[in-house]
């Protein structure tokens, strides 16, 4: 399995790939996904993909960590502001709903239960940390920091595209999402706030 590809024309190749698959995973899960549509689409072939990622899992996993990566790195948290992050959330969730649906897949398909990825790729450290030095600054509530975490990214799914409610979309009336931002700011705020 390469790492990178060495040449421009292998790069663009692997970025096709990366990009066709993120939506085939994304919409068709781990086990409907189809590595013939993938390179059919991505205008490669199989050894290609195989040699830049060595099998279906392994291509996604590359896909299902990076989206991990652009959500940490897209949406930073703000311990001190745990509101405005999870509206920054839910827009991130309206612009890629792909990530969401990877995430949702992985937790299906792969860990039912438990944390979703092993310790080392969780990429939580740093919110945790956040979180807990928000705690001590007595600006967010007490409580086990992974929990507070975990309560504010459930609450900025709630029109997600795995909501059992509501899927949102960004075709939908402008005002219509600054309701559910205000609403949400609000629920967040009144729930993670110290005192």
């Amino acid at each position: 399995m390469v790492d990178q590809p060495l040449t421009s024309r292998g790069a663009a190749t692997y970025k096709r790939i990366l990009e066709v698959a993120t939506q085939e995973f994304a919409e068709h899960g781990i086990a409907g996904a189809r590595i013939e549509r993938i390179v059919a689409a991505a205008r490669t072939n199989k050894a290609q993909l195989y040699a830049y990622f060595g099998s279906k899992e392994g291509l996604f996993d590359a896909i299902f960590f990076g989206s991990l990566e652009r959500i940490v790195n897209v949406v930073p948290i703000d311990a001190t502001d745990l509101a405005d992050w999870a509206v920054r959330l839910y827009d991130e969730y309206l612009r890629r709903p792909d990530l969401i649906r990877l995430a949702t897949w992985a937790r299906l398909e792969r860990r039912p239960t438990g944390h979703l990825v092993d310790d080392p790729k969780r990429l939580d450290d740093g919110k945790l940390r956040a979180i807990a030095d928000a705690q001590t600054a007595g600006l967010v509530r007490e409580g086990d920091p992974f929990d507070l975490m975990a309560m504010v990214i459930a609450m900025s799914m709630a029109w997600s595209p795995v909501s059992n409610v509501y899927a949102a979309t960004v075709q939908e009336p402008p005002e219509l999402h600054e309701q559910r931002r205000a609403l949400l700011r609000e629920s967040v705020r009144r729930a993670m706030t110290a005192g």
